[in-house]
């Protein structure tokens, strides 16, 4: 015919297939470029992709769509998200004035099943320009020994079912980019090394329009490049979360450290780190010994009285349970305890003892597109039917907490080892304790016998002593009075005890007796000291008693001075001979030294 054609070439079973796509008159000069044209146009979008800082998925994300929008010109272009469950969420999305905003909206998994989901995976552009456009039919060559799939060209025309959805949503034209990421996160989704089973469909960059609109090859080349280029941005996002996790892993190992090192087991609940550190949750709880120790947002003693109730009947057989949303794992109590807990982790450490992690529901507010996605809900294979509503409407999600990530599974699962071993040593040191403390009782009743043999022995030796022996307490109160000091001074046991001691000294003595019981009460013991103590009753006539005592500190078990005791002897008898004596002597010398004449001579020798 003459006229330019893009001739676009892919492989099917056996054969080539090539699609001739129409170029118009202003694409001529496009086409002489080639594909180095196509890089040209994505590589202003690359560039501002490759100049933004990593930790960000959501700046990611919206420039994604900036520069698509500017790319193409479509009137709407939005990023759709898969979830785990498979369901779609429209998380980033630029529009021209007047269009209803779709994001932030959700969209049931049957919406985009899993058939297109497998053509996406192989056709990473797709481009459908007018959904009211008339079919044209294809007629297969007789010669032809096979069936032909049409599946990778890029002339298919779509499912009448999908081009019924479009007009539902009021979309004429679309243009949908796949994101294709590794499972593993390791390496770009474009590495030939990685084979097709190890990627899966992170998901859609789709653009929209309200009316037709074609756009060539050349661009859409470069939009499939640039989706490329997206998705290994998307997986460097993912390695940063990773970095993250294996230093959340590295924590956690060092907060277990640490948890061995405590008193096991009632430490990991009662100190700081605690059982709640290493795990992302709202509360814990420690059943012990028919004991609950509770941390943070916890369901009542009934309800986990229930729950253990429910995990031995029905989860009899295995170490523990792990759940986002009870209600889902069949617990009876769930809806009465979503107020508080959805999630929980469950770990048995002995036969009767538990460790409890709680998650409380995500609060979520799920705006929905239309309908509604239920769990477990598959797409129909044989026959597709299209959407008449996408009238959001709000569900509000009170029976599901945040899923327990693998890395919080393996402290969790650390940490009930370790628990497991506490227990065990704890047991037997609780049993040995009782076997140690009925031999200690057996022999604490022995040894109160014997005890209490030495202390009358030596009250006895003590009150019968042939010396006196007294002792005060620490505020200098007689409480302890011999039958010797009695006699010596007069004043009998019973009056003796309480008095203060100072006030049974003579008052030249009292200074002396003062320091002397300061220092002892410090724990400094004095020895022969002497001082005069008062007499009482009929001795008193003789006058005070001397005495020349030895101090000493009375001690009980942990070493506390709790008193005195003095250990003294009387020495008064002899005092009073040195005082005569040193009177004599004093007489002696002074007729001795008199120069009075009348004193005759006076001299002595020794005897020698």
């Amino acid at each position: 015919s003459g006229k330019p054609f893009y001739a676009i070439i892919h492989r099917v079973t056996g054969s080539l297939i090539i699609d001739f796509e129409p170029v118009k008159p202003h694409e001529v000069p496009m086409t002489a470029a080639g594909a180095l044209q196509s890089y040209k146009l994505a590589a202003k979008a690359i560039t501002r992709l490759q100049a933004l800082p990593g930790g960000s998925m959501e700046r990611l994300c919206d420039t994604m769509v900036q520069e698509v929008f500017e790319l193409t010109g479509y009137d709407r272009v939005m990023i759709y998200k898969f979830h785990d469950d498979d369901h779609g969420e429209v998380s980033t999305e630029i529009t021209k004035p007047g269009l209803e905003p779709y994001v932030g909206l959700h969209y049931p998994a049957t919406d985009i099943p899993q058939a297109a989901r497998f053509l996406f995976m192989k056709n990473k552009v797709r481009m459908i320009c007018d959904c009211r456009a008339n079919h044209v039919k294809v007629v297969q060559d007789e010669n032809l020994s096979f069936d032909l799939t049409l599946c990778g060209s890029t002339l298919r025309a779509p499912h009448s079912c999908h081009l019924q959805y479009m007009e539902n949503m009021n979309s004429i034209a679309s243009l949908v980019m796949s994101v294709v990421v590794n499972e593993g996160n390791e390496d770009g989704p474009d590495s030939s090394s990685v084979p097709d089973k190890r990627k899966t469909l992170w998901g859609l960059v789709v653009c929209h329009n309200t009316s037709p609109r074609f756009v060539p090859f050349p661009l859409r080349y470069a939009c499939e490049f640039l989706a490329q280029v997206f998705a290994i941005y998307v997986n460097k996002e993912f390695e940063l979360e990773n970095q993250m996790l294996e230093k959340n892993i590295l924590r956690t190992q060092t907060l277990l450290c640490d948890l061995l090192l405590r008193d096991a087991p009632l430490g990991i609940v009662s100190q700081s780190p605690n059982v709640m550190d290493p795990v992302k949750c709202d509360g814990a709880v420690l059943l012990y010994k028919n004991t609950k120790y509770r941390l943070g947002l916890t369901p009542s003693d009934f309800q986990i009285r229930d729950i253990v109730s429910w995990l031995d009947e029905y989860h009899r057989d295995s170490t523990g349970l792990s759940t986002d949303s009870l209600y889902d794992a069949g617990f009876p109590g769930a809806l009465s305890l979503c107020d508080a807990v959805c999630g929980m982790v469950a770990v048995r450490i002995t036969e009767r003892d538990w460790l409890f992690w709680f998650r409380s529901h995500t609060a979520a507010e799920i705006q929905w597109g239309g309908a509604k996605h239920e769990p477990g809900e598959t797409d129909d294979g044989r026959k597709m039917h299209p959407r008449s509503s996408f009238k959001a409407f709000l569900e509000v999600v009170k029976t599901r907490s945040l899923p327990w990530k693998d890395f919080e599974m393996d402290a969790i699962h650390s940490l009930q080892l370790i628990l497991r071993n506490a227990f065990k040593e704890s047991e037997g040191r609780d049993s040995e304790s009782r076997e140690i403390h009925a031999r200690l009782h057996d022999l604490q009743i022995d040894g109160v016998r014997e005890i209490e043999a030495v202390t009358s022995e030596m009250v006895r030796l003590i009150e019968t002593a042939s010396v006196p022996i007294f002792a005060v307490d620490v505020d200098g109160l007689v409480n302890g009075w011999n039958t010797k000091i009695a006699d010596l001074t007069g004043l009998c046991v019973d009056k003796a005890i309480g008095w203060h001691f100072l006030a049974l000294v003579e008052d030249s003595s009292a200074d002396t007796v003062s320091k002397m019981l300061e220092l002892a009460l410090q724990g400094k013991e004095e020895q022969n000291v002497q001082f005069e103590i008062k007499t009482h009753g009929q001795t008193s006539e003789s006058g005070p008693i001397t005495l020349i005592v030895n101090a000493c500190a009375s001690r009980d078990v942990k070493e506390n001075v709790v008193g005195v005791c003095f250990i003294a002897q009387d020495i008064t008898t002899q005092k009073i001979m040195m005082d005569k004596f040193t009177r004599i002597e004093g007489d002696y010398r002074t007729i001795v030294q008199n120069p009075n004449p009348l004193i005759p001579p006076i001299f002595g020798t020794d005897e020698f």
